[in-house]
C-alpha cells in the first residue's frame, strides 16, 4: 500500500522536487506582501499554513489532471500510474478531498475570511478541471488553453499573500500586482519549458509545443516569456528597493537560458529537452526567492544589526 503511493509520488508529484519550489513560492508571496507593507518578518503560523495549503493545492492540481486526462492517458500513455492500475481515480479523489479538509481547517484557524480566498482558488480549479465547459474549443486553441489555466497561479497567489496582509488586518498592498504578474508568467515559463522536446523524445498523442510550433519557435516563445517575467520581476523589485541584485540575477539567468536555447536548437540531442525543463524550474525558484524571501531575510538581519 505504502510502496505504491511512494511510486505514484515519484512519477507524478515528486515531493523532493516540487517541495522546495512550492516553499519558495508560498514564503516569497507572503514576504513580498510584507515588504510592501514595510514589515521585516512573517508570522510563523501563517507561513506554515500558506506552505501546507500551497503544497496540497498543487497536489490537487495534479489529481485534477489525472481526472481530466484519464481518457487520453488510457489511450496514449498506458505506462502512467492510473492507466496501469497502480492507483485508481477514486483513491485519488479521496486524497484530494482529504487535502481540502486540511486546507480548510488551516485557513479557518488563521482567520475565517482567509477561507474565502481558498474557495475562490478551488472554484477556478474546478472550472479548469471541466475545461471551462468549452473542451473542444480549448483543445483546438492550445495557446488559450495555457493562458486560461495559468490564471490559477495569481488566483492562489492572492490566498498566499493574504496570509500576510489579511492576518495583519490590512488591505492588499499597492504594487502586489507585479508579484501576481510574475507568478502568472512563471507558470507559462514552466508550462512551455516542460513541453519542449527533442524529436527523438516526442510521443504520439502528446501535444508538445515543439511539435505545435516547431522547435525554434517554441524556444523563442519560451525566451520571450522569460523576458516578460524578468521585466515584471524587476518592476516588482524596484518597489522593495531590491532592483539592482534582482536585475543582475535576471541578466545571468537570461544569458544561461539563451545559451541553452541556441545549443538545443542547433543540436536537439535526446534528453536535452529535460534541460529546458530544469532551467525553467531553477529560473522560477530563484525568481521567487530573489523577489520575496531573500530581501525579507536581508531586511530582518539588517534590522537586528541596528
Amino acid at each position: 500500500m505504502t510502496n505504491r503511493w511512494w511510486t505514484y509520488q515519484q512519477e507524478r508529484f515528486p515531493i523532493f522536487a516540487h517541495g522546495p519550489l512550492i516553499l519558495a513560492f508560498s514564503l516569497s508571496a507572503m514576504s513580498y506582501s510584507a515588504l510592501l507593507r514595510g514589515e521585516t518578518a512573517l508570522r510563523p503560523e501563517a507561513a506554515l499554513v500558506a506552505f501546507v495549503t500551497a503544497f496540497l493545492f498543487f497536489l490537487q492540481l495534479r489529481i485534477a489532471d489525472e481526472f481530466k486526462d484519464a481518457e487520453d492517458d488510457a489511450r496514449w500513455r498506458p505506462y502512467r500510474p492510473v492507466p496501469r492500475g497502480l492507483v485508481t481515480l477514486r483513491e485519488l479523489g479521496w486524497v484530494g478531498i482529504s487535502a481540502a479538509a486540511i486546507q480548510l481547517a488551516g485557513s479557518l484557524w488563521l482567520r475565517p475570511l482567509q477561507a474565502l480566498w481558498l474557495v475562490v482558488a478551488w472554484t477556478w480549479l474546478a472550472l479548469m478541471t471541466k475545461e471551462f465547459f468549452v473542451h473542444e474549443w480549448l483543445k483546438a486553441h492550445p495557446v488559450f488553453y495555457m493562458l486560461s489555466h495559468m490564471v490559477i497561479m495569481p488566483v492562489f497567489d492572492i490566498y498566499a499573500t493574504a496570509c500576510d496582509w489579511l492576518m495583519a488586518g490590512a488591505a492588499p498592498p499597492r504594487g502586489l500586482v507585479w508579484f501576481l504578474a510574475v507568478s502568472y508568467m512563471n507558470g507559462i515559463v514552466i508550462e512551455i519549458g516542460r513541453k519542449i522536446r527533442s524529436p527523438q523524445d516526442e510521443e504520439e498523442g502528446v501535444e508538445t509545443y515543439s511539435v505545435l510550433w516547431g522547435r525554434r519557435r517554441a524556444l523563442l516563445v519560451w525566451l520571450g516569456a522569460m523576458l516578460l517575467t524578468a521585466f515584471c520581476a524587476w518592476r516588482g523589485a524596484v518597489l522593495i528597493g531590491f532592483a539592482t541584485p534582482v536585475g543582475l540575477l535576471l541578466l545571468l539567468l537570461l544569458s544561461a537560458a539563451v545559451l541553452l536555447a541556441i545549443t538545443f536548437n542547433a543540436k536537439p540531442l535526446p534528453g536535452r529537452g529535460k534541460l529546458v525543463e530544469l532551467v525553467s524550474g531553477v529560473w522560477t525558484l530563484l525568481m521567487y526567492l530573489s523577489l520575496g524571501a531573500a530581501p525579507l531575510l536581508l531586511r530582518f538581519i539588517q534590522g537586528g544589526v541596528r
